[in-house]
């Protein structure tokens, strides 16, 4: 897995065009390793990745948490807030949760957008 993701905004078109790029790309033998994640608007974007959902992002990468509850304490923030994070950055693909930990699994998170 590549340690790093892009974001875009775009629609299902845009998706598929990214697709049929990098399927092309292994079809002629490069390796293709990369993770995009893609917003309908710039609007969905800024509501899912908030000033506080990425400053978790960051304390995740360099120090995992054991359980939600740590990570809350670590970022003196309200549980359940940091619990509704967790979850909706999980769904996105931005943290892993195993049984025993929360981890961002990418080191870059690269975004954008053409106004």
């Amino acid at each position: 897995m590549s340690d790093n993701i892009r974001i875009h905004i775009g629609d299902a078109e845009d998706m598929g065009r990214r697709f049929v790029d990098a399927w092309r790309r292994a079809e002629a033998g490069e390796i293709v390793d990369e993770t995009h994640l893609t917003f309908r608007d710039l609007e969905s974007l800024l509501a899912a990745l908030t000033p506080k959902r990425l400053n978790l992002l960051r304390h995740v990468r360099h120090h995992p948490a054991p359980s939600i509850k740590a990570l809350a304490a670590a970022l003196r923030r309200d549980y359940k807030n940091v619990h509704q994070d967790v979850q909706e950055l999980t769904r996105l693909g931005l943290l892993a949760r195993t049984a025993n930990q929360v981890v961002a699994p990418f080191a870059e998170v690269e975004a954008r957008f053409v106004l």
